[in-house]
């Protein structure tokens, strides 16, 4: 089956104006015409009355009428009158109907043709249009009265039809320039306003455009992330499947027009459409916790609104929290793998030296210390995930030359949850490290981990003696981003309250500067009973 010619939509928009604008000029060039026809014919007959006047009232032709002229003088001045006004003929006719003058000299005497003199021989001044002794013609008729008053005959002024088409011909050259000129304005504009089109659709065919909406809406509803966007009116412009869950959109026009309002409330929206973004901000929606970025929409400098991206913390913190932990166990397997590697070195020295009974020595003194440190941890630590930890923990302060202790009292006994488990090795290991970097700068750093239960309650204790932290710093230190290390940090404390209050705990900090740090933290905590 043959497909049909598809046009551009250039080609298309010029090829509708030109087409508009054909019609429009063709309406012109009829009504013209007929106007410029009217005018040109009216004004002919006009003239053919003004002369036929004119004969009627010079003495000579109503006094030759009258017997008291010689007639024949009538043919000389007809003849006058028709050559200066450029007429086709001027007859001078009695009340018979029997000429007195013609162009043609043989037609004098003889009867007038056409029958339209009828009603000038009986005293009405008239215009037709008829056939003659010369043709067809427009006539103009006036009755001839004598000095008396009485009618004594007419004349007919004619012009032929050839005379009227010429002068239609003459007057309608303007309309052709008209309508020329018309014509390339129109196709100029035409062409002019097809380019505009283009320009404005980015150079795209209407499909085009049409295929990008759909895979444009097809994207934004398939996305995980909320998107929510608004012109500089607060109108929503935009709402993806997503945003509208998280929001909580049920259906109801007014119901979710309000909690659209109170979501924009919480977006902030306002600082965007004045230029300022938000950038990974925590706020509570429909029972949500939720992770936002808001940015202005500028088009051509100019901000046009704004739109929000966000999406739902649970998922963010399960990768947070998988990502936190496997930093964790590559930290201590580093660290286990450094260790071990400084024995090796040892002990090939020695083993190259030949130092056999101090190789022995090195080797009897390392393997109790280890064994005693493993075996301790495991004693006081009966959760596997968290004694593993700490195992790789205390090879990584070795590393960095911190001497870090379990309280000889400390006990922790397995959790019921696994999940509570992960979340200790969040917490811990983020305050071990901070720990470690802050009692470096202590000539003898030293850190000091405590765990006691009791009571369905874990307590957790750990001190440093670092710098310390300053009071003005105490309530900031938790927020996201914010850190005096430098930046990208001010992650860790950041993540330990997190994971403190999803636990249901509370969480307490001692510090004196050049002193040490404490951090104490509480927490439900149900032990794994035996089957």
């Amino acid at each position: 089956m043959r497909k049909g010619i598809r046009l551009r939509l250039q080609t298309t928009i010029t090829l509708l104006v030109c087409l508009v604008v054909a019609l429009v000029l063709l309406c012109v060039y009829i009504l013209y015409s007929i106007e410029v026809s009217g005018q040109t014919r009216e004004g002919l007959e006009q003239r053919a009355v003004a002369i036929a006047r004119t004969a009627a009232y010079t003495p000579l032709v109503y006094k030759a009428l009258d017997g008291e002229a010689d007639p024949r003088e009538v043919q000389t001045y007809a003849e006058h009158v028709r050559q200066i006004n450029g007429v086709e003929f001027v007859v001078v006719m009695n009340m018979q109907g029997i000429r007195l003058s013609h162009p043609d000299p043989a037609q004098i005497g003889k009867h007038f043709r056409g029958g339209d003199e009828v009603s000038a021989l009986h005293g009405q001044e008239t215009v037709s249009i008829a056939d003659g002794s010369l043709g067809r013609s427009i006539r103009a008729f006036e009755p001839i009265y004598n000095a008396n008053g009485k009618q004594v005959g007419a004349v007919a002024v004619g012009m032929s039809i050839g005379t009227l088409m010429t002068a239609i011909s003459d007057n309608k050259w303007i309309l052709y320039w008209g309508i020329a000129l018309g014509a390339l304005l129109g196709t100029i504009g035409a062409v002019l306003l097809a380019r505009k089109f283009k320009r404005l659709m980015f150079g795209m065919e209407p499909e085009q455009i049409a295929r990008l909406l759909e895979e444009r809406s097809a994207m934004l509803q398939s996305a995980k992330e909320g998107i929510l966007s608004v012109d500089q009116r607060f109108q929503i412009t935009l709402a993806n499947a997503e945003a509208s869950r998280l929001i909580g959109a049920a259906g109801d026009r007014e119901g979710d027009e309000r909690r659209f309002r109170e979501f924009l409330r919480l977006l902030q929206m306002e600082r965007a459409l004045a230029g300022e973004p938000l950038k990974d901000v925590e706020i509570a929606a429909n029972g949500h916790r939720l992770l936002v970025n808001v940015e202005p929409v500028q088009v051509n400098g100019q901000t046009e609104g704004a739109i929000a991206t966000f999406r739902d913390m649970t998922e963010i913190s399960r990768l947070m929290e998988r990502l936190s932990g496997i930093s964790m166990y590559a930290d201590t397997l580093r660290a286990q793998t450094h260790e071990f590697m400084n024995k090796l070195h040892i002990m090939m020295g020695l083993l190259h030296m030949k130092q056999y009974d101090r190789l022995e020595e090195y080797v009897r003194s390392i393997v109790p210390s280890l064994q005693m440190e493993a075996g301790t941890v495991r004693q006081q630590i009966k959760d596997p995930v968290v004694a593993g930890f700490l195992i790789g923990k205390l090879s990584r302060a070795r590393e960095l030359h911190v001497r870090m202790t379990l309280k000889e009292d400390a006990l922790l006994p397995e959790s019921a949850e696994p999940q509570v488990a992960y979340e200790l090795v969040t917490i811990v290991g983020n305050l071990l490290e901070n720990a470690m970097e802050a009692s470096r700068q202590s000539a003898e750093p030293e850190i000091e981990l405590g765990f006691d239960y009791d009571d369905e309650e874990l307590a957790v204790t750990v001190r440093d003696n670092g710098i310390g932290i300053p009071d003005e710093l105490l309530e900031q230190m938790y927020e996201q981003g914010f850190s005096t290390k430098g930046p990208n940090r001010g992650v860790g404390l950041y993540l330990v309250r997190r994971s403190v209050d999803k636990l249901g705990g509370d969480i307490r900090v001692i510090s004196d500067e050049h002193q040490g740090t404490t951090f104490e933290f509480t927490i439900p905590y149900s032990i794994k009973r035996g089957d």
